[in-house]
């Protein structure tokens, strides 16, 4: 067996597939095992996957295109060579508020809570407000960090708002916060995908092709309805802060496609192109992008699928 694949991932309910298939063995049964972190930003993911640190990142399809447009929020230690390399997740992003926040009106003046202000899904929030008819002069947006730093901030006060995913919007939700909306909103809008260089995926082709199969194996695993019980108990045993009562809920949206893990990993391109669509709109760069296939190598995907 290889030495552990190193992969960065943001803290969720969405890493399960991780935790399963680390328990279950099923990375190793395809000869790799699996190293996962959690990152405190997405500026720290995209510095240490560049850099080596990190073989596989799994992060937000704007945060792969960002990058590589030379429009990240970080500086790098190299020119990146980053590629979507299959799907991951179609984790629903919501927009959180305090309780006395009823309505977007309520959002004017206020100070919002972001991993970063123009990379991740930065901009789906700004089409939020946009749709809502506020404007940019209307609020101000803060850079504060992952998604546990950005719900303490506006527990604490210190922020109205934020953008969250599970099981940190059901457990706000029942605290009696509000969800003025979420990328269900939108017609097509894609969650994570994974992530590598270009130059290591070439020189360890067979260490991705066997990463690729096991977690499609993992995948197949965590959706199976006869494992249910067992994910959640695996869910709660990763995630010890997340309620007993959550658990149930926080399971029903990962085996929903709309909101949840993505059967056979696929990549949605109505997704990226929406994407692309929200960067051109609002990222200060101004730059005009249309062409998912620029970001995107499914080659190791199919040849893992074919060789399964």
């Amino acid at each position: 067996m290889t030495d552990p694949l190193e992969l960065i991932s943001f803290p969720g309910t969405g890493n399960l597939p991780f935790f399963a298939g680390s328990e279950k063995g099923l990375y190793e049964a395809r000869g790799v095992s699996v190293n996962l972190e959690t990152t405190p930003s997405s500026m720290y993911q995209a510095q240490h996957l560049v850099a080596g640190k990190f073989q596989l990142a799994c992060t937000a399809a704007d945060n792969v295109v960002a990058y590589q447009e030379g429009a990240g929020e970080v500086e790098l230690d190299r020119e990146p060579d980053l590629f979507m390399v299959m799907g991951a997740t179609q984790i629903e992003v919501a927009f959180v508020v305090r309780p006395e926040i009823e309505t977007y009106e309520d959002v004017k003046g206020k100070t919002l809570a972001l991993d970063a202000l123009a990379t991740g899904f930065a901009f789906a929030l700004y089409r939020m407000l946009d749709n809502a008819g506020l404007t940019k002069d209307d609020y101000e947006m803060v850079s504060v960090g992952s998604t546990p730093s950005r719900w303490e901030a506006v527990q604490e006060g210190t922020h109205a708002g934020t953008l969250l995913i599970e099981p940190f919007t059901s457990m706000a939700r029942a605290a009696g916060y509000r969800v003025l909306g979420t990328t269900m909103d939108f017609d097509e809008y894609p969650g994570q995908v994974f992530t590598a260089s270009r130059a290591w995926a070439a020189a360890n082709k067979a260490t991705l092709l066997s990463f690729i199969q096991g977690h499609l194996d993992t995948l197949d695993w965590v959706l199976d309805p006869a494992n249910k019980d067992e994910a959640a108990e695996i869910l709660a045993r990763n995630m010890p802060n997340m309620k007993p009562q959550a658990i149930g809920p926080a399971i029903g949206k990962l085996m929903d496609p709309r909101t949840g893990l993505i059967p056979g990993c696929k990549m949605d391109y109505p997704g990226l192109k929406m994407v692309l669509e929200l960067r051109s709109q609002y990222a200060p760069q101004g730059t005009q992008l249309s062409d998912p296939d620029k970001y995107i190598d499914l080659s190791y995907y199919e040849e893992a699928v074919a060789g399964r």
